[in-house]
């Protein structure tokens, strides 16, 4: 068996996971109470793999050689053609449950957005999820773990097949249940007292089984998370957008930066917005680009801009503290503002070297409680999307931030739902105020101060607005 073009390796603890690991999902090592955070990382080998140049309107076909379960599937020896008929199956299966399948979802450039912002024409691009699958980006996210399940035929669909789990205040379920309505397989939802009784009728008319997961006092964390996390000790599938907890959960959502890399073809992005809950969507772009230039389609990644509401806000949290450890070590370093990140984080780009943010950035990992942990209350805002107590997967996210130049930004309650109307209003795009948080994320950074005149700048509407 030829060995894959395609690796995971636990970027807390460094093992790497078995080739032969049907379900190459967390970390053996995960459970080992060692305070080390503890997530599968999908390699490329760049010696072996090529940046796709294929048109397909099917991401997951266009960038299936980027996939890890395309290289697990061809070191099986199943030929590119029949991993190709995969796709296609599956995408005519969604489509018979959703109306629609997967297809590149449109990038444009948002001047008049761009004018109410006081920026200039042709400098900022809006991506438009609302149209995907399911409505939201979350699809792309699970389509990357259906592909490993149906391929390693390990744990076929039908009678007797495991439950696929997750845990969800709306988006991700919705994706998921569609996912497992067309591959025929059962679905776990673990949902919130509060989620929408629209998502909640859907997802019942879909299969799934549902399970309502009320807050236990003196217990932190996500009580939903929780039992999720049960039903997958006790047998069931990680189908959820939780890197910690299922791996390839990331590279599914990368689809959305290779998409907009090849959109915006020979110019250069310099900064990305992206609201931030639990971190898969962030961590995913920040893999997307970073695959980019490993494989020589880029030179540089854009500066990501992480957002989250001032109602929680973990991940800028976990940011600040890393942040503040590499600046107390240089002298004339500025002040870290959480108002105002932006002259800090140039600093740091500046002055600080590669080696030294990695070092920080590998005592990080096996001091996961230094830096994360769940919010203090119940985070509350309009963004109902983004409100996870833990950014799960914290750490790919911040060391995008600190490698790339960027850094968190909190909306607060009147930007958010400032962003909600005029972004509606500016394109056109009919999404939700957690779709439109990455805006909110932008208008709050030039409130604040920052003047990008000549940069490229883009931001993502996630989810549609569901009434």
């Amino acid at each position: 068996m030829t060995p894959p073009a395609s690796t995971l390796v636990c970027a807390g603890c460094g093992a790497p996971a078995p080739t032969t690991d049907a379900f190459p999902f967390r970390c053996s090592r995960a459970d080992a109470g060692d305070d080390v955070d503890h997530l599968l990382r999908r390699r490329l080998d760049p010696g072996r793999v090529d940046y796709p140049l294929g048109a397909e309107a099917n991401p997951f076909l266009r960038y299936r050689t980027l996939l890890h379960s395309y290289h697990s599937a061809r070191a099986r020896g199943e030929s590119d053609a029949a991993f190709a008929a995969r796709v296609e199956r599956l995408d005519r299966a969604v489509a018979a449950v959703d109306g629609r399948g997967f297809r590149v979802t449109p990038l444009a450039a948002a001047d008049r957005l761009a004018g109410e912002l006081g920026l200039g024409a042709g400098q900022l691009f809006v991506k438009d999820e609302t149209g995907n699958v399911s409505g939201s980006h979350k699809a792309r996210h699970l389509m990357g773990v259906l592909l490993h399940l149906e391929g390693a035929a390990v744990a076929p669909a039908g009678a007797g097949a495991p439950r696929l789990a997750i845990a969800s205040c709306g988006n991700a379920a919705l994706a998921a249940a569609v996912l497992a309505r067309a591959a025929g397989r059962p679905l776990d939802v673990f949902v919130p007292p509060w989620a929408h009784a629209r998502v909640l009728e859907r997802l019942a008319a879909l299969g799934a089984r549902l399970a309502t997961c009320e807050r236990s006092p003196g217990i932190a964390g996500d009580p939903c998370y929780h039992r999720f996390r049960a039903a997958v000790a006790a047998g069931a599938i990680p189908f959820c957008c939780q890197g910690p907890d299922n791996g390839l959960t990331i590279e599914g959502g990368a689809t959305l930066a290779w998409e907009l890399i090849d959109a915006l073809g020979a110019r250069p992005l310099d900064r990305l917005f992206v609201q931030v809950g639990g971190g898969a969507l962030a961590s995913a772009c920040a893999l997307g680009f970073a695959d980019a230039v490993r494989l020589g389609r880029l030179e540089r990644a854009p500066r990501l801009h992480a957002v989250q509401t001032a109602g929680g806000h973990p991940l800028a949290r976990a940011y600040d503290r890393l942040a503040a450890r590499l600046l107390a070590r240089r002298p004339g370093a500025p002040p870290l503002d959480p108002a105002n990140r932006g002259p800090a984080a140039e600093f740091l780009r500046a002055e600080v070297g590669a080696e030294e943010v990695r070092a920080a950035l590998r005592r990080a990992a096996t001091h996961r409680s230094e830096y994360m942990w769940p919010w203090e209350s119940e985070p509350r805002s309009v963004a109902t999307g983004i409100l996870d107590d833990e950014t799960y997967d914290w750490l790919a996210v911040v060391e995008a931030m600190l490698t790339s130049g960027g850094y968190p930004v909190v909306a607060d309650e009147a930007t958010l739902g400032a962003a909600h109307v005029l972004g509606r209003e500016a394109t056109g795009i009919d999404a939700d105020p957690t779709g439109t948080a990455g805006l909110a994320g932008l208008m709050q950074a030039l409130a604040a101060g920052a003047r990008w005149r000549d940069e490229a700048i883009a931001v993502l509407f996630t989810g549609a607005r569901r009434s």
